[in-house]
């Protein structure tokens, strides 16, 4: 597959790095999704399995999207927006239990994963460190292995703090037969497990480099974040016909304005500060699921952000206790 001639005209400037890194996203999602496809054929219905959350209630979802409009499709952040926390701390723990690394680490990956919750914003230092970390676990290692693995960390760590909010919203959207994609800078293999065990279209995260089938602990490009994330959406968007003004794309950080400001339909989910002031000031969408007093403004059950906030304490509680 020619890449580089899915690229259309851009507004912002991107870095090489950026551009390969979205390229290579598109890509191994495409190529994910269309093998889980042909194993999906190959064994037959076995349901949607998706889990992590029921889908809320019908004023929780918009008037958009419009059903049928093929030529939509929408875009999803994962940390945060989707799922509570981090998926990378989420998936080093699941590492460490099955003794990929020390407990040295693993207090790193407690206490960056703690900072997330507590502070709700993506720390540059503590993301590229939890990446940086994950590289060297995971060389030599083969792909197949981690996948495997993957799935078992999903149901361990990860299924349980799915956002119900943000799910009923990707619902939506499958429901108007429109294409729901992940977008993260988690390691592609890892969105790629949570965006089928949610029923969504595919995923597009970090490609790590490999090697007949075994990681070289380096990265093809850059992690897929921020202008980056812009490109894998572009890119992909070019490979599938869709039209970026129809699109709708969701997130939950400033950090992915780049991706944000390319489609039509761009909504802030949980948003830091800096997200939620821009939102505001060009009347983006909100949603805000992680309190009982900001879910009442937004519509959503009281008892949802009250048991989402719970879980996110006590999470940081038992990674804090852990540490000691």
């Amino acid at each position: 597959m020619a890449a580089l001639g899915w690229l259309t005209r851009r507004n912002r400037p991107a870095t090489a790095r950026s551009v390969l890194a979205g390229e290579a996203a598109a890509e191994a999602g495409l190529k994910s999704t269309q093998e889980a496809q042909e194993t999906h054929a190959a064994r037959g219905p076995q349901g949607s399995g998706a889990t992590g959350g029921k889908r809320g209630k019908k004023d929780e979802v918009p008037d958009f999207p419009v059903f049928g409009d093929t030529r939509a499709a929408a875009f999803f952040d994962l940390d945060n927006t989707v799922m509570q926390g981090a998926s990378i701390f989420h998936l080093g723990r699941g590492l460490y239990k099955r003794k990929f690394f020390q407990r040295r680490e693993l207090a790193r990956f407690a206490w960056q994963q703690a900072w997330f919750r507590l502070a709700g914003t993506e720390d540059p230092e503590h993301m590229q460190d939890a990446r940086d970390s994950a590289l060297s676990i995971v060389k030599g290692h083969r792909v197949s292995e981690l996948m495997s693995i993957g799935e078992e960390i999903y149901d361990e760590y990860m299924a349980d703090r799915i956002w119900p909010g943000t799910r009923a919203l990707a619902q939506a959207h499958l429901d108007a037969g429109q294409q729901v994609w992940l977008v993260t800078a988690a390691p592609v293999e890892t969105a790629s497990i949570i965006a089928r065990r949610l029923g969504l279209t595919g995923a597009l995260g970090t490609v790590a480099e490999s090697v007949d089938g075994v990681y070289t602990g380096k990265l093809v490009g850059e992690p897929l974040h921020g202008p980056a994330k812009a490109e894998a959406v572009r890119a992909l968007a070019a490979a599938e016909g869709f039209e970026l003004e129809r699109c709708a794309a969701y997130s939950d950080s400033h950090n992915d304005i780049p991706m944000l400001s390319l489609v039509g339909h761009p909504y802030a989910i949980n948003p830091d500060n800096k997200l939620r002031k821009h939102a505001r000031r060009l009347e983006w969408r909100l949603r805000d699921y992680r309190t009982a007093r900001k879910a009442a403004k937004v519509g959503i059950p009281a008892a949802a952000g009250v048991g989402a906030i719970a879980g996110g304490t006590a999470a940081a509680v038992a990674l804090h206790r852990r540490r000691r």
